[in-house]
């Protein structure tokens, strides 16, 4: 007999609400929920093929045991016994930073993923960490931290109210938005024109996004950061600058101009391969529009410039008055977040406490570059990386010179691989920990409600049993904390009451907090949930921004009568889905389709938390960052460059292993305009060998004319064609690694994030 459970979407970032269809234990169907309070019942066909990502039979079932130089199925307790006698071995032996951490994207899809890592990398002291940060985002962090204060400190286009929408190097009809949590991102850009208002997209190629906009530019890549300088630059120039209230909260306005002033509409025009006067007339549109948002992502983001060009794209909406006002980009208020602060000055935004070790790369955001991952295991000496633990990460493929990696992960003393498969990178572990599939795993988004475009909160519990033979997700990561700290053996539980206790214990110390002199032991005792994950969750939600900080549950046990308990029950919500009682796990579970909090606010400048306590808006790295931009002027461009591209049936690495997801459009193919086709006798459907810093590559060639001249396209996330790996379908049509493409030398300096988009790159036709 069949039932429905409602999951939320783990597949990207836009956090759809499922409905699924199942029958005994198995997903047979699943569709978009249409009362989810964010969603309304958008699915797009990732989401759709859940029950077969699911239900794959490739998925592990049992840990993996490296023995005799084989990996061999074990039981969770050899695994955890190979885990706990070697990597604490090591430390002893050579200290913590003989350890690594990678965590791959899927991380911030999971509960686990949000709620463990930290623990990990404290209980190992290391720090080398490498993560998909410098990979995808980490430029935007850096400019966020530098202009507010705060790398996570985000604003995002208020997609729902604004008039003008200016989008560069992001593609999220295909993508389903990044840095942007917006489930139906093509019903979004579909209802702004509706509404009367205008998308411009800056985009090499002419993607699906780029078809619906009213204006479709197609500058050269990696010249982002010089369109918006020039943008910024006419706005200064030309008087069309309107800050308004945000000039009081602003330093650095009266020097921008002259930091801008080489960058005019005619000097960058070459650069970019645009027309001066559709940079100028862009930069007046853009200033004329009562509401305007810029927003920009990974083709911004992954080329050289890619912290200056996410700096740029805050300023304009600085310089518009369209940062933290409706229908621009504003700052969202997560439910699980912490509670805003009074405004003031913070701590600041820094880089560089440490330095990796070889090449003497800076620490941002307290990462290295997964560029040198190999090259930290590789080179002899002290602190050399012996021993991996690699987070539902597959840096094979997602880091540059994956060839390199691939003969370094194989030296190493000792690998930990968290993931649901043997792929191109856990193929090289000693042991590996496969997480149960997402239907028996609970979920709450705590990284992507922090970029949504709207305020709400959702929960799902697991909508299937966990299998007897497998763990839950938090567990397995529990126990992992446990294996490497010395606690091997402990209870799991242990973990996640040992992180309320210290959060107690410091909520209850802040002379700030209504909860000051509360006794922290009595409050644990008045968390809800089925698992320490829930009682974690629950005490976020009360001490977050919509929460009651227990208000409720102490006011009752001061009127309750002797002998009776606090908690029992959830007040009703009212109509706004909280209730003035406040947010807790409870009052989430009594709404399975999310609590609605509304539209996103006005928030500066409560955000602000650097030494100032204003926007920085000219920050002394970036004003020394300028000069290399400029010299970028008299730079004579490469003949060709090669773009990444996404598909809507695709994720990174993830899913190609679902039968359902690939074929048809999504191939690997390099994309090629007819124009340079011609000028290298290439042929649609022919071959080419593709040449670039970290070698060739031989690839099937599709003649077209969405990207433009001087540039081709070759998507990433393939390359399956490794011995060891248990992709069935995968490694049917494995495609090739774009990334082995580059050495890893190509970084953007401020961030650490590999240049993976705007390189040169020959090309030639192989017979």
């Amino acid at each position: 007999m069949s039932r429905t459970a409602l999951r939320i979407c783990p597949l990207c970032e836009a956090t759809c609400g499922l409905t699924l269809t199942i029958e005994g234990t198995t997903v047979t169907g699943a569709r978009g929920d249409r009362d989810d309070v964010f969603s309304r019942g958008f699915i797009c066909p990732k989401g759709a093929s859940f029950g077969a990502l699911d239900a794959d039979p490739d998925r592990l079932r049992t840990p993996l045991v490296r023995r005799d130089g084989r990996l061999r199925e074990a039981t969770w307790e050899e695994a955890y016994d190979a885990i706990a006698e070697a990597v604490p071995a090591l430390v002893r032996q050579y200290g913590a930073q003989s350890v690594g951490v990678v965590l791959g994207n899927p991380n911030v899809h999971t509960m686990a993923g949000a709620l463990y890592p930290p623990l990990l990398l404290k209980a190992l002291g290391t720090r080398n960490l490498f993560t998909a940060s410098t990979l995808d985002q980490m430029p935007k962090h850096v400019s966020s931290g530098l202009l507010f204060g705060d790398p996570f400190a985000i604003p995002v286009p208020d997609l729902d109210r604004t008039d003008f929408l200016l989008l560069l190097g992001a593609n999220p009809v295909e993508s389903n938005g990044s840095l942007c949590t917006a489930p139906d991102f093509p019903g979004l850009l579909k209802a702004l024109r509706a509404r009367g208002g205008k998308l411009v997209v800056v985009d090499p190629r002419r993607t699906r996004t780029a078809r619906l906009a009213d204006r479709h530019l197609a500058p050269r890549p990696g010249s982002d950061a010089l369109l918006l300088a020039a943008l910024a630059q006419t706005l200064l120039a030309e008087g069309l600058t309107a800050p308004g209230a945000l000039a009081e909260h602003t330093d650095g306005l009266g020097e921008l101009g002259a930091a801008l002033a080489s960058f005019t509409p005619e000097a960058v025009a070459p650069a970019c391969d645009l027309p001066a006067a559709e940079i100028r007339a862009l930069a007046r549109e853009l200033a004329a529009a009562p509401t305007a948002a810029v927003y920009g992502r990974i083709g911004s983001c992954t080329v050289e410039y890619g912290t200056l060009a996410s700096w740029l794209v805050d300023v304009l909406n600085i310089l518009t008055g369209n940062l933290d006002r409706p229908g621009g980009a504003l700052f969202p208020l997560p439910a699980a977040g912490p509670r805003p602060r009074p405004a003031g000055s913070g701590k600041g935004f820094a880089t560089g406490r440490w330095h990796s070790r070889v090449s003497g790369h800076p620490e941002v955001k307290s990462e290295l570059p997964t560029a040198a991952l190999a090259e930290e295991i590789e080179t002899p000496g002290e602190g050399r990386i012996r021993a991996l633990i690699a987070i539902a990460a597959n840096p094979v493929l997602s880091a540059p010179d994956g060839r390199r990696l691939d003969g370094a992960l194989a030296g190493l003393d000792f690998m930990v691989s968290v993931d649901p498969y043997l792929n191109e990178t856990s193929r090289h572990a000693h042991v590996v920990l496969p997480p149960p599939p997402p239907a028996q795993s609970a979920h709450h988004d705590f990284a992507f409600n922090g970029f949504a475009i709207r305020n709400q909160v959702r929960y799902t519990r697991p909508a299937v049993p966990l299998e007897a033979d497998r763990l839950d997700e938090c567990e397995i990561h529990a126990r992992l904390v446990l294996a490497v700290s010395g606690m091997h053996g402990a209870a799991p539980s242990e973990v996640d009451e040992t992180v309320i206790r210290a959060t107690l214990a410091k909520e209850t110390a802040d002379p700030r907090s209504p909860l000051h002199g509360e006794e922290p032991a009595r409050l644990a005792g008045l968390l809800h949930g089925e698992s320490g994950p829930e009682r974690r969750l629950d005490l976020m939600l009360r001490l977050g921004p919509y929460g009651d900080r227990f208000a409720t549950e102490l006011r009752a046990d001061a009127d309750a009568p002797a002998g009776t308990g606090a908690g029992a029950g959830a007040p009703e919500t009212g109509a706004g889905g909280v209730s003035e009682a406040g947010l807790s796990l409870d009052r989430l579970l009594a709404h399975p389709h999310g609590i609605d909090l509304g539209p996103l606010r006005p928030r500066l400048p409560g955000v602000l938390r650097t030494r100032s306590g204003r926007i920085e808006l000219l920050p002394a790295p970036i004003a020394a960052e300028l000069p290399r931009l400029r010299a970028a002027l008299a730079e004579r461009p490469a003949a060709l460059v090669l773009v990444g591209r996404r598909h809507l049936r695709s994720n990174n690495s993830w899913l190609h292993n679902v039968p359902a997801l690939v074929g048809g459009s999504n191939r690997c193919t390099l994309q090629v305009h007819p124009y340079d086709a011609e000028r290298l006798g290439l042929t649609d459907g022919g071959r080419a060998r593709i040449t670039a810093d970290g070698g060739a590559l031989d690839v099937p060639v599709e003649v077209t004319d969405t990207v433009r001249t001087g540039v081709v396209s070759l998507p990433h996330g393939w390359g399956h064609d490794r011995a060891g790996s248990r992709l069935s379908v995968a490694a049917t049509d494995p495609g090739v690694n774009v990334n082995q493409l580059l050495d890893g030398s190509r970084l953007d300096p401020l961030s650490g994030t590999a240049v993976l988009n705007g390189f040169p790159v020959e090309l030639a036709p192989l017979p």
